[in-house]
C-alpha cells in the first residue's frame, strides 16, 4: 500500500481505499534520449515564434484546461485524495494562470533600454533552452503549470519529471497541451528513475533545472545541477508562522487560519503550520479554532462537501503520526485528534496542539498535513522572534489592526512572502518562493518569466 514505485513502474494508488488505479512503465534510456532531442528542437522553433503567438497558444490551453475539467480534477481526487471541490478549483485557477500570462507577459520580455554615454544599450530577456522540471504531487497540476507558463511565453520549453504517484494526471496535462496544439517538443514529459533523472540534469540539451520538493530532494537535485554548473530554482519545503495580534479581528484570523492550515489536507508547503498568537487572546483564539476545525468535514474526497480528505501516501501518514506523538511525548497538549482514522485509506483525523513550544517536534519540523501547533508569544517582538527561528522561510502571515507595525515586521521576517491581514496565496501576480531551506529562486510575476532568461546586454556604437 505504500508504494509508488517499482524497480520497472510509477504506481497510482487511491489514497481513500488503498486499491491501485494505475502503474505505468518508467521509460528506456533511448525514450529519455528521444524525449531530451524533441525538446531541444522543439526550442529551436519555439523561441523564434513570436510572443503574441505563444501568447494565443496559453489562451488555447486555458480552454484546453477547462473543456477536461472534469476527468482532470476527477484523476487528481483519485491519485493523491484532494477534496474534489478543492481539485476543480485547481484547475480553473490553472486556466486562469495561462490566460494572465497570455495578456501580462508579453510586456516582461520586452527590452529594457539603459542610458549610457556613448551609443545605445538595452537589455533583452533572451529563453535559455529546455527546462527539467522535477514536481510534486500535491498540486499535480498547479505546481507543473505556474512554472511553465512562465516559461514557456519566454521561449524555453519543459521537460517534466512528475511524482510517480501522480503520473496519471501528468499525462492527462500533456493531452491538453496536444489539444491546445503546441508544437512538438514544448511541453514533455518523462517517467523515469531517479538515475533517470540524473542523466537528463548532466545532459547538454538541458539548459537549467526546477524542482519543488523536500529539502532532501533539493540537496540532490541542486547538488547535481550545480555539478553541471546549471541555473536551478528550488522551492522546498516550509514551516509558515502565522502571526495573530492581541488587537487582530479574531473571527477573520481564525478563518484565515483554519483555511490556511487544513486546505488541501495540510498538504501544502506554505501552509500554516506555526500558529502564534499573542497571549492576550491565546485562550479565545483557541477556543475559536479547535470549534471551527471540529465542523471541517472530513470523508470521501469525491463528495462535493468533504473538506478534508485523505494523506496521499501511506508512508507519509506514518511519518506525521510520528512526528505527532513526539510532539506529545514533549509535553504538548492535544486539543482534538491526534492520531491515524479508523476504517480503510489514508485518512489522519484533523489535530490541533497547544502549549507548543520552540523545543517541541512540531515547532521545529514541517509536518505535512492536518495538523496545527499553537504557540503563545509574550508580544509583537517575541512573535517576531519565534516566527524567525525556524530552517525554513517561506511565507509568513500577520494578524493586526495595526498596520504600521505590521509592515515593520514584514521588513523583520525572514520569509520570501509576507501577508498581512490575509493567508498566504500562491498567485500570478506577485513572485513566490522562499530563503533558508525553502529554496532560492523565484516563481510567478516577472521574476518567474525571466528566471529562465538570458539577461542578454547589446550596447551599439559603445565608444
Amino acid at each position: 500500500m505504500t508504494q509508488v514505485s517499482s524497480l520497472t513502474h510509477a504506481i497510482s494508488i487511491n489514497p481513500a481505499n488503498g486499491e491501485q488505479i494505475g502503474h505505468y512503465p518508467f521509460e528506456s534510456a533511448s525514450a529519455l534520449d528521444a524525449a531530451l532531442s524533441r525538446a531541444a528542437a522543439g526550442f529551436r522553433a519555439w523561441r523564434s515564434k513570436p510572443v503574441d503567438q505563444r501568447s494565443q497558444l496559453l489562451i488555447a490551453l486555458a480552454q484546453a484546461l477547462r473543456d477536461n475539467a472534469a476527468a482532470m480534477a476527477n484523476m487528481i481526487t483519485l491519485e493523491m485524495g484532494k477534496p474534489i471541490t478543492q481539485a476543480r478549483g485547481e484547475i480553473e485557477k490553472c486556466a486562469q494562470l495561462c490566460e494572465w500570462y497570455a495578456e501580462h507577459g508579453p510586456a516582461m520580455l520586452s527590452a529594457e533600454p539603459t542610458l549610457v554615454e556613448g551609443g545605445k544599450a538595452r537589455i533583452e530577456y533572451r529563453p535559455l533552452g529546455p527546462i527539467l522540471a522535477v514536481m510534486p504531487w500535491n498540486f499535480p497540476i498547479w505546481q507543473v503549470l505556474r512554472g511553465a507558463v512562465p516559461a514557456l511565453i519566454a521561449g524555453n520549453t519543459y521537460v517534466l519529471k512528475h511524482a510517480p504517484n501522480v503520473m496519471g494526471s501528468a499525462f492527462l496535462l500533456r493531452e491538453a497541451f496536444k489539444q491546445a496544439d503546441f508544437p512538438e517538443g514544448v511541453f514533455e514529459v518523462i517517467n523515469v528513475t531517479p538515475d533517470g533523472v540524473s542523466t537528463a540534469i548532466a545532459d547538454p540539451r538541458i539548459a537549467a533545472v526546477t524542482l519543488t520538493g523536500s529539502v532532501r530532494a533539493g540537496m540532490a537535485i541542486g547538488a547535481q545541477a550545480g555539478a553541471a554548473l546549471k541555473k536551478c530554482v528550488l522551492e522546498l519545503g516550509g514551516s509558515d508562522p502565522f502571526i495573530v495580534l492581541n488587537d487582530a479581528d479574531l473571527d477573520e484570523a481564525v478563518k484565515a487560519a483554519v483555511i490556511g492550515r487544513y486546505q488541501n489536507t495540510g498538504q501544502v508547503c506554505a501552509a500554516a503550520k506555526r500558529l502564534i498568537v499573542e497571549q492576550g487572546i491565546v485562550e479565545e483564539f483557541t477556543r475559536k479554532f479547535v470549534e471551527a476545525t471540529q465542523k471541517l468535514v472530513v470523508g470521501d474526497p469525491l463528495a462535493s462537501d468533504t473538506y478534508i480528505g485523505p494523506m496521499a501516501r501511506f508512508d507519509l501518514r506514518d511519518e506525521l503520526d510520528q512526528q505527532v506523538r513526539d510532539t506529545l511525548e514533549e509535553g504538548a497538549t492535544l486539543l482534538m485528534g491526534g492520531k491515524k482514522a479508523e476504517g480503510p485509506g489514508n485518512f489522519y483525523e484533523p489535530t490541533v496542539f497547544g502549549d507548543v513550544t520552540d523545543q517541541m517536534t512540531s515547532f521545529k519540523q514541517e509536518l505535512f498535513g492536518p495538523v496545527a501547533s499553537i504557540i503563545t508569544a509574550r508580544d509583537a517582538a517575541h512573535a517576531l522572534a519565534l516566527a524567525n527561528d525556524s530552517e525554513f522561510g517561506l511565507a509568513s502571515t500577520i494578524y493586526t489592526r495595526n498596520v504600521e507595525l505590521a509592515e515593520q515586521m514584514a521588513g523583520e521576517l525572514e520569509t520570501g512572502g509576507v501577508f498581512i491581514n490575509g493567508y498566504c496565496a500562491s498567485d500570478p501576480r506577485v513572485t513566490f518562493g522562499g530563503v533558508k531551506k525553502s529554496g532560492f529562486g523565484r516563481e510567478l510575476s516577472h521574476f518567474g518569466v525571466r528566471e529562465f532568461c538570458n539577461a542578454q546586454t547589446v550596447w551599439l556604437d559603445r565608444r
